[in-house]
C-alpha cells in the first residue's frame, strides 16, 4: 500500500533516534548518581571538619588543665614539659640506641649509614613485601632527618627548567600504595627528578610509618632535591586521635615510645613551605589577610611543639601560675630548656596556624574557618593580595580532599592537591599530583588504587560510598540522641511524634551544626507519612551505643560515647609509662575538669558508679583504654544491603 505525503523513518534515523534517548537517559542517571555520591562526600567531610574541631577545643582543655588541675606539676612533671615546652635534652643519640640490638633473625631491611639511592630501592621492596623496618633503623633515620632539618630554613626556595620540572604531591594520610603509584609513574625522587611532599604523611592510613620512612630515607640521599613541608598532621596530638600513635606502638611495641619523643622533635624541624622558582608559594592550608611571609621566614619554628597548644598568656594569675609549673618541674629535676620562656608568641603561632589550616572560598574577604575551628577561610581578593604584596604568581595547597585529586580555583591562582585516593571509602575520590616548571602550564596526573581485580560499576560504588556515609552520620545522630530528642520535643508543641521537615531540618542542624542539606538526607534518616511529616523517633530505631553497665542514664552513655577520642587523648597523655592503667582518683579528677571546661551536665555520682563498675579486678585503677571500648554503636540493620533508597 502506497502512502503519498509521509515517508517512514529509515533503520539509520530509528537507530539515531534510540542512539539519543539512550544518551540522554543515561547523563540523567549518571547525574544522579554523581549528586549522591556528592552529598556522601559532604557528610564525610562535614563530620571530619566537625572532629577537627573537636581536637582544637581539646588543645584548649589542656590549658584550662594545667590552669586548674593544681597537682599537674607533683603527680605529671613530663606533662607539662611536653604540652608546652622544649623536649628534654638530657639524652642523645646513644642513650636511645646504645641498647637496641638488631637479632640474627631478623629479616627486614637493612640500612647502609650514609644512606644511598640503594637504600630507598630496598626499603620500597620491603615494604611492598610487609616487611617492618627494625626499631633500630627507625631511630637513626629520625636522628638524622632531625639533623639535616635543622640546617634548613622555615622555606625552602628550588628552581625548575624547562628540562627539569618538579612533582608537587598532596596529602598521603598513611596510604602507601599511593605513594607506590606515583613513584611508578613518575619515577623515584633524584637530583634530576624533585619532588615537594606537601605535609599530612601520616594518620587515618594503616601505613603511616612506612610512608615517613621512605620520605625520610629519600630526603637524607636528595636533601636538596626532595622537600617535605609540615602539614597539621605532622603533630603529636593529632596522631593521638587519629592513628599514627596507635600504628607505632602497635608495631614498635618494645620501643614505640622512643620513636614517638624523637618523632615529635622531627616534626618541629619541618619546614612549612617551599617556594619554587620565586614565584609558586607551595604551603599545606593556606593563608589569610594578615599572612606575613617575612615573619614566617624569621620564626623559630621548632619552638612550636604542637599546632594545636597556643602559647601561655603572660599577665596576670597565669602568669604566676605559670612560672609555678615551671618552677615544680625544676624542682623536680626535669629540664624544659626554658619550656615556657621558649615559645611562639601569639601573633607567630596565629600566622602558622593560618598556614597549615585555611581553606580557600569563592566568597571576598577572610573569615573564620568555622567548619575546622581553626585558621581561616580566604577569598579571591585576599589571594591577590599576597601573592601580589610578595611578587608571587600562584599558591599550591593541599589539605582538603576534592574528588578528583585537584581543583582550580581564584582565577587559575590557587591549586589544591591531594594525594590520598579513597581517603573515605574506596572509590570515593581519584588521588593527583602536580608536573611544574619555570614558564609553562602545571599538568596534572590522576589515579585511584583499587584492590579489585576489576573497576567496580559506578552505582556499586556509589551505593558503597553512600552507605558508609550514613552509617558514620547515624553514628553522629546517636551520640546525640538525647540533645535530639529535647530539641524535637520543643518544636513538637502536640506531642504527636511528628515534625514538618523544615522543623526537622531546623532541628538536626541546630544540634549537630554539620551544615548538611537534611532535607536531602531525610529519606535515608527517617520515616516520613503520606502527608510529608516526619516521625522523629524512627532516625533511632536501627541503632544505639552499648551499655557497658545497663544501670548507668542513656545521657551519660552518649557523653562518653562523644567524647571517647578526647577522653583517650587526655588519658593517654596523662599515662606518661604507657600501661594503659589510670588511678581512680585520677581518672575521677580528669573526668571533673573535662565536665567542667565541655560545660557537660551529668552528675559525678553517675560517673563516680560507672568507674566502680568498670574497675574489674576492684584494685583502684582502671584500663582506660578497654574502659572507652566498652562504649560503641550497634547497627540493628546493615544499611549497604538493606536499603535501595537514594540520597537524590
Amino acid at each position: 500500500m502506497w502512502h503519498f505525503g509521509r515517508r517512514d523513518s529509515g533503520p539509520i534515523e530509528v537507530a539515531l533516534k534510540a542512539a539519543l534517548v539512550i544518551q540522554n537517559w543515561y547523563r540523567g542517571y549518571s547525574a544522579r548518581l554523581k549528586t549522591r555520591q556528592r552529598y556522601a562526600l559532604t557528610i564525610f567531610q562535614s563530620i571530619e571538619y566537625a572532629d577537627e574541631q573537636g581536637q582544637l577545643q581539646l588543645s584548649n582543655f589542656f590549658s584550662f588543665m594545667l590552669e586548674n588541675y593544681t597537682n599537674v606539676p607533683e603527680k605529671e612533671p613530663g606533662l607539662v614539659t611536653r604540652l608546652f615546652g622544649s623536649s628534654i635534652q638530657d639524652k642523645d643519640r646513644q642513650d636511645y640506641l646504645g641498647l637496641i640490638e638488631i637479632p640474627d633473625s631478623y629479616c627486614g631491611p637493612r640500612l647502609q649509614f650514609p644512606l644511598t639511592f640503594t637504600d630507598i630501592d630496598l626499603l620500597i621492596e620491603a615494604f611492598k613485601q610487609q616487611q617492618i623496618l627494625h626499631a633500630y633503623y627507625v631511630l637513626e633515620v629520625l636522628f638524622e632527618t632531625k639533623k639535616v632539618l635543622q640546617q634548613m630554613p622555615n622555606f625552602t626556595h628550588t628552581n625548575t627548567s624547562p628540562s627539569k620540572e618538579i612533582t608537587i604531591c598532596g596529602d598521603l594520610h598513611g596510604k602507601l600504595d599511593d605513594l607506590f603509584l606515583i613513584f611508578y609513574k613518575n619515577g623515584l625522587p633524584s637530583v634530576t627528578n624533585p619532588y615537594v611532599f606537601n605535609g599530612d604523611f601520616v594518620d587515618r592510613g594503616k601505613n603511616s610509618m612506612e610512608i615517613l620512612m621512605i620520605l625520610f630515607v629519600s630526603f637524607l640521599v636528595y636533601p636538596n632535591d626532595l622537600h617535605l613541608n609540615r602539614g597539621n598532621h605532622e603533630d603529636f596530638m593529632m596522631n593521638m586521635r587519629y592513628g599514627f600513635t596507635k600504628e607505632i606502638l602497635h608495631k614498635y611495641k618494645l620501643h614505640g615510645k622512643k620513636i614517638l619523643q624523637i618523632l615529635e622533635e622531627v616534626y618541629t624541624w619541618l619546614p612549612i613551605g617551599t617556594i619554587i622558582d620565586n614565584e609558586v608559594l607551595v604551603i599545606h592550608g593556606g593563608i589569610s589577610e594578615s599572612t606575613d611571609l617575612n615573619l614566617l621566614h624569621r620564626i623559630e619554628r621548632n619552638k612550636m611543639r604542637s599546632v594545636l597548644m597556643p602559647p601561655i598568656p603572660m599577665d596576670g594569675d597565669r602568669a604566676e601560675k605559670k612560672n609555678k609549673l615551671g618552677t615544680a618541674t625544676v624542682a623536680l629535676g626535669i629540664r624544659t630548656s626554658g619550656s615556657f620562656s621558649e615559645q611562639l608568641t601569639k601573633q607567630e603561632w596565629e600566622q602558622v596556624i593560618d598556614i597549615l589550616w585555611s581553606d580557600p572560598r569563592g566568597k571576598r574577604g577572610c573569615y573564620p574557618n568555622t567548619n575546622r575551628g581553626g585558621g581561616c577561610y580566604f577569598g579571591p581578593d585576599i589571594t591577590s593580595k599576597i601573592l601580589n604584596k610578595y611578587q608571587l604568581k600562584m599558591l599550591v595547597r593541599s589539605h582538603e580532599c576534592k574528588p578528583e585529586g585537584y581543583e582550580i580555583c581564584h582565577d587559575g591562582k590557587v591549586i589544591t592537591v591531594f594525594s590520598a585516593s579513597n581517603y573515605y571509602e574506596e572509590g570515593s575520590n581519584r588521588g593527583a599530583y602536580i608536573r611544574m616548571s619555570s614558564g609553562t602550564t602545571p599538568r596534572f596526573f590522576q589515579y585511584q588504587i583499587t584492590k579489585a581485580t576489576c573497576f567496580r560499576p559506578l552505582y556499586q560504588r556509589v551505593n558503597a560510598i553512600e552507605s558508609s556515609a550514613i552509617r558514620m552520620l547515624k553514628e553522629r545522630m546517636i551520640s546525640r540522641k538525647t540533645d535530639l530528642i529535647r530539641a524535637f520535643q520543643l518544636q513538637d508543641r502536640n506531642k504527636s511524634g511528628k515534625l514538618s521537615m523544615g522543623q526537622w531540618a531546623f532541628s538536626m542542624e541546630n544540634v549537630l551544626g554539620l551544615n548538611l542539606p537534611w532535607r536531602s538526607l531525610s529519606s535515608h534518616l527517617v520515616t516520613t507519612d503520606k502527608d510529608g511529616n516526619i516521625d522523629y523517633m524512627s532516625g533511632f530505631q536501627d541503632v544505639h551505643i552499648q551499655k557497658p553497665v545497663k544501670e548507668v542514664q542513656s545521657s551519660l552513655i552518649e557523653t562518653v560515647y562523644r567524647y571517647r577520642s578526647d577522653l583517650q587523648i587526655i588519658f593517654n597523655i596523662i599515662d606518661s609509662d604507657h600501661s594503659g592503667l589510670i588511678s581512680m582518683e585520677e581518672f575521677r579528677s580528669m573526668w571533673k575538669l573535662f565536665k567542667s571546661h565541655y560545660s557537660v551536665h551529668i552528675d559525678d555520682s553517675q560517673f563516680d558508679e560507672l568507674a566502680e563498675r568498670m574497675d574489674l579486678n576492684k584494685d583502684g585503677s582502671i584500663d582506660f583504654n578497654e574502659f572507652l571500648k566498652a562504649f560503641y554503636v550497634v547497627h540493628k540493620f546493615d544499611q549497604l544491603n538493606k536499603s535501595d533508597t537514594k540520597l537524590a
